[in-house]
């Protein structure tokens, strides 16, 4: 990396980067850290653009821009990759610019024929809330949910499906895709199994393109920070990718750098490289 080079677009991962994911999440779980709150304006205040990328839904992120106090009064719409890359849109108010979608049909009958017993979700785009199999504990996704029959969640494409099994550890749904073949597919490793199901060749690296083809910049200008599996494309894909501590050792391979934990502020201790604390 150059000594001289100067990050224009920032592109941060929510849960885990912004966000102190944790077991059994309390309703003081979605609270922006000051460090991490101020490295982000002092970004926005040497020019730099700040994109979210989630693996979330997009009405599951608005909220956190707003926490964030982003897009700034009079400043241009927020740019904000959502759905593990498939859904771009601007904020506020919500526009969506790109969308990808897919069958999941055929991929999520063979996870269910291995984990009979799992949780379906698609979200509800426009409204928010989720059609859903069977309720997810609370606190897992947000919205309402509308108990819907598998056949009929992904009866039509679709952008994004969560697979979650209770009954399973995060390993056996790896080395479940890994036996499927399964492309796209996202891990969120916690206490239980938790998979993301994507349309094929799409992840946050391709949605940051998108938002980057828009600004006239490349990858060489993004600095992009996460800590999940979904977070690997984007990290290879930026001029610097960088793992949150807590990250896993594959994560951490795929980063350019690996910088402090979620709880020591890590987002912020790399944002500062950049756009340093103002002095005294």
């Amino acid at each position: 990396m150059s000594t001289d080079w100067t990050p224009r677009v920032v592109a941060l991962d929510i849960d885990g980067t912004l966000l102190k994911w944790v077991d059994g999440q309390t309703e003081d779980y979605e609270t922006i850290p000051g460090p991490v709150y101020d490295a982000v304006h002092r970004a926005l205040d040497a020019g730099a653009h700040i994109v979210l990328a989630s693996g979330r839904s997009p009405h599951g992120m608005t909220r956190i821009a707003d926490m964030l106090d982003i897009p700034r009064e009079e400043a241009d719409q927020l740019w904000i990759v959502a759905s593990n890359g498939a859904v771009v849109f601007r904020y506020p108010p919500m526009e969506v610019v790109h969308e990808e979608t897919f069958d999941a049909a055929p991929a999520v009958a063979a996870v269910l024929e291995h984990h009979p017993h799992a949780l379906v979700a698609v979200e509800e785009r426009g409204v928010g809330g989720y059609r859903v199999n069977r309720v997810f504990p609370e606190g897992e996704i947000s919205g309402e949910q509308i108990i819907t029959d598998v056949a009929d969640i992904v009866g039509e494409p679709v952008s994004r499906v969560i697979i979650r099994d209770p009954e399973a550890t995060a390993d056996d749904f790896i080395e479940l895709a890994a036996r499927l073949g399964l492309h796209g597919t996202d891990y969120v490793v916690g206490w239980t199994a938790w998979m993301d199901l994507s349309p094929v060749g799409v992840s946050k690296a391709s949605g940051l393109e998108h938002v980057c083809d828009a600004l006239g910049l490349g990858a060489a200008d993004v600095l992009a920070i996460g800590d999940g599996r979904n977070d690997i494309e984007m990290l290879r894909w930026a001029g610097r990718g960088v793992a949150m501590g807590q990250a896993v050792d594959e994560v951490k391979a795929a980063a350019d750098h690996v910088t402090a934990s979620v709880h020591d502020e890590g987002a912020a201790v790399e944002m500062s490289l950049w756009f340093a604390p103002r002095t005294a």
